[in-house]
């Protein structure tokens, strides 16, 4: 029997390649993975226990539990300024799930989605389920990777209904600042495009980066969906609690999906998902202080290294080393790192084609095994 077109034409992401390969050896250092390297918080965890052990095991409202819906509206009215409340927010299976959704509710089939590349491998996923077309726009090192109205505006379509905007950056740690966002809004509004914010990384900022949602800006509430989730900062990435922010009206339309892929998020899940929110934050700060120091590890070794030269990165946990002196396509030197040093990284065309010539290099993981990993790299390659 033949499985469907869409099926097959469906990639997997350069990262599973690596990931697949990294597999087959032993005493690897893994800085490919896009996880916290921190576990998750008690009181998460024993509050979701408490909602196993009392009923929450049942079905939930489709779109996310009052109480969980209430704070996270709360949440963004506070730290990101949005103009809300429960009725503009829907619960999600993690945040790739509620841009997949937030796609398929603002995109018909054919239409076009403007994305800064290098972008979230993911979204190209994303774009074959809802059967749109991404438009790699450019965003460039010279700029510290900072998105450009100027440069979506180059890559304008006929065809273009929405842009989607993630800062902090997977995969390249940038944080776009507040005046690019205020002339990107510009540019939606001028355009009459819907906006896509994803927004998971907002609470890892470093060197005094300020993050801000572009849905706080004036005229930009009913064209903005706010993607969020509790994996980066709560440290929840298995958990799977997403949420976005957006116009009423849409919430509802997501429900009726929702109904009909995952019903809901397990309603215990979300009441741990309620604690990480209205619990002590902490736990965050002092992730986000340990991360600093991890970051500060990653840049200076690469920066050592022969061949590489890295940005400091402003938000995130991720580096998106320049590794094209070494004469390599990035692919080929991620497997060429693997297979020498045994140390795992992603290539940058993993991330979309202007990634060519970049690696992603993680420092989620530990300051022991980001010194090994660096050493292994020095020895490899040189110093400078």
């Amino acid at each position: 029997m033949e499985l469907s077109e869409r099926s097959k034409k469906y990639a997997f992401s350069g990262i599973r390649a690596v990931f697949e390969a990294a597999a087959k050896y032993e005493n690897t250092i893994n800085f490919g993975i896009g996880e916290p390297g921190f576990r998750t918080g008690q009181n998460v965890i024993d509050k979701t226990a408490w909602a196993l052990n009392n009923g929450y095991t049942k079905y939930v409202s489709n779109a996310g539990i009052p109480a969980l819906r209430e704070a996270i509206a709360e949440r963004s009215r506070t730290l990101n300024g949005l103009d809300c409340d429960a009725s503009n927010v829907h619960v999600f299976v993690g945040a790739t799930h509620a841009l997949l959704m937030t796609m398929l509710c603002v995109l018909n089939p054919g239409e076009d989605i403007l994305i800064p590349c290098p972008y979230y491998a993911a979204y190209i996923g994303m774009a074959d389920v809802a059967e749109v077309n991404i438009v790699d726009v450019p965003v460039y090192e010279e700029d510290h990777f900072h998105v450009k109205a100027a440069n979506l505006e180059k890559c304008l379509t006929p065809k273009t209904r929405a842009v989607l905007i993630n800062s902090p950056s997977n995969p390249l740690g940038s944080v776009t600042p507040p005046e690019d966002l205020k002339e990107i809004a510009e540019f939606a509004k001028k355009h009459d495009l819907w906006v896509i914010s994803d927004e998971p990384y907002e609470a890892l900022l470093y060197d005094g980066a300020v993050q801000m949602s572009i849905g706080s800006l004036p005229g930009m509430k009913e064209r903005t969906v706010t993607c969020n989730s509790c994996s980066k900062t709560y440290a929840m990435a298995g958990l799977r609690v997403g949420w976005c922010v957006a116009p009423a009206d849409m919430c509802l339309q997501m429900t009726k999906i929702q109904s009909s892929v995952t019903s809901s998020v397990a309603g215990a899940i979300q009441m741990g998902a309620l604690e990480a929110l209205t619990g002590p934050q902490d736990y965050v700060q002092e992730m986000v202080a340990e991360y600093n120091v991890r970051r500060k590890l990653m840049v200076e070794g690469l920066n050592r290294i022969r061949g590489f030269s890295c940005l400091a990165p402003e938000g995130a946990f991720y580096t998106f080393p320049n590794v094209k002196e070494l004469g390599m396509s990035d692919y080929d030197l991620a497997f060429y790192i693997l297979d020498k040093a045994k140390v795992v990284t992603v290539p940058g065309s993993a991330f979309g084609k202007y990634g060519e010539g970049y690696l992603r290099v993680s420092f989620c993981t530990e300051t022991e095994k980001i010194e090994e990993g660096l050493e292994r790299l020095e020895k490899l390659f040189g110093r400078k």
